[in-house]
């Protein structure tokens, strides 16, 4: 399928009825209990996720994202009464994640304004306490063309990351429709989150326990990671008629030597754990092509429909040598990138061999990048999902999907 015929593939043929029941809006207690559907050699079949173990191959290479979900939305109020959400989406200045959340007197963020309408100009205030310390911490707009910048100071020398921790509320999904609680602190995060960044948890891992590593030890399955920060974009439908008419979010993702050497040794036996972290891998194979062509003047960004422009293909395999060999270099232990890549129906995977995910909203990319797995079995899937009482979306249940090689 040429790049036209995909940006002209129709939204509405990636709908599908999905009951406000179905959404699960609370976890189950026991992450691990939920149900897992398998999709393999075209047929459909159930059982737990506790189970995973028994259904991806042995000295298989399991990819997880580690990114943490930060605490980004901040509520103010007005001296008139009126209430002021702040959304923050990504850094500005700094723009580096592990900068920002040490910044200890002021910092910028992209952001997001809910009741922005009331907010026209002068600046928002809000008293915390902190250890026996008042702190006032104040935002101000910085107008731009294209993105609303927010401007954070605060009179007192404690970093920006406790600040978010200790007034900041966790952003769970908006198809929730309930407001965030306590419990979601920890429920709507992976066991293994470790790199704060991300205003969207990677889902798929929020099925995993210390008893499902433990399985997939015993069956010498190894396990490694990427760092994807999860957008508010991964929750916007597909709101034209045509998918080339969408924009997709820009996602920073890092990963390191020793996984690029781990890709390359264990190539044909690959499954993800998410869409974040199959976006970041099959990210990685057009790096690996700019990088021969000469072509990245250490700028990794990998646009949209760059995966269906590029007229040059290469192995896989010299994709991830030309990265290893591009690091060894420069001497670099990991490398920072970010990715807009759509991957729709056509999209030819470079690395993974499955897929572990949850179930998604209808008209939605990453509905596309499950028809890219499946084709038109996608809605065999769904179908039976919704048929045998699956629970959807963010704290819903999982499916692993078997790529035909």
């Amino acid at each position: 399928m040429n790049i036209e015929a995909i940006q002209n593939i129709n939204i509405e043929d990636y709908n599908y009825n999905l009951p406000d029941e179905k959404i699960a809006k609370y976890p189950l207690t026991n992450r691990d209990n939920s149900k897992l559907l398998i999709y393999k050699d075209g047929k459909i079949s159930e059982t737990v996720f506790k189970n995973i173990s028994q259904e991806i191959p042995e000295n298989s290479l399991l990819i997880y994202n580690n990114t943490k979900v930060i605490q980004a939305r901040l509520h103010f109020k007005k001296s008139t009464g009126a209430n002021i959400e702040i959304f923050c989406l990504e850094p500005s200045m700094p723009s580096e994640y592990n900068l920002i959340f040490q910044e200890t007197q002021k910092c910028q963020w992209k952001c997001i304004v809910g009741n922005q309408k009331r907010w026209k100009s002068g600046e928002l205030s809000k008293n915390i306490k902190i250890d026996d310390q008042e702190i006032t911490l104040t935002a101000n707009k910085i107008n731009t063309e294209n993105e609303l910048i927010i401007e954070f100071s605060w009179n007192n020398n404690i970093n920006f990351g406790t600040i978010l921790e200790l007034i900041g509320e966790i952003p769970i999904p908006p198809y929730l429709n309930r407001k965030s609680e306590e419990i979601d602190k920890s429920t709507y995060q992976t066991i293994y989150s470790e790199h704060k960044g991300s205003v969207a948890a990677p889902t798929a891992g929020l099925h995993f326990t210390k008893t499902v590593f433990n399985s997939l030890e015993k069956k010498k399955i190894k396990t490694d990671n990427i760092t994807l920060h999860v957008g508010a974009g991964t929750f916007k439908p597909v709101q034209t008629s045509k998918i080339g008419e969408h924009t997709m979010h820009f996602e920073h993702f890092i990963v390191r030597r020793s996984l690029i050497e781990a890709l390359l040794k264990n190539y044909g036996k690959i499954f993800a754990v998410g869409t974040t972290t199959v976006r970041t891998l099959e990210s990685l194979y057009f790096i690996g092509l700019k990088i021969m062509q000469q072509n990245t003047n250490e700028d990794f960004t990998i646009y949209q429909w760059e995966a269906y422009k590029n007229g040059k293909s290469i192995s896989p395999i010299l994709a991830l040598e030309n990265i290893l060999n591009y690091m060894q270099k420069h001497n670099l232990q990991h490398i920072n990138a970010k990715t807009q890549i759509m991957i729709a129906p056509s999209y030819k995977f470079k690395f993974i061999n499955g897929l572990i995910t949850n179930f998604h909203q209808p008209k939605s990319t990453l509905l596309l990048l499950i028809s890219a797995i499946t084709g038109e079995k996608w809605k065999d899937i769904y179908n039976y999902s919704l048929k045998n009482n699956f629970r959807f979306l963010s704290y819903g249940d999982s499916s692993i999907l078997f790529i035909d090689k």
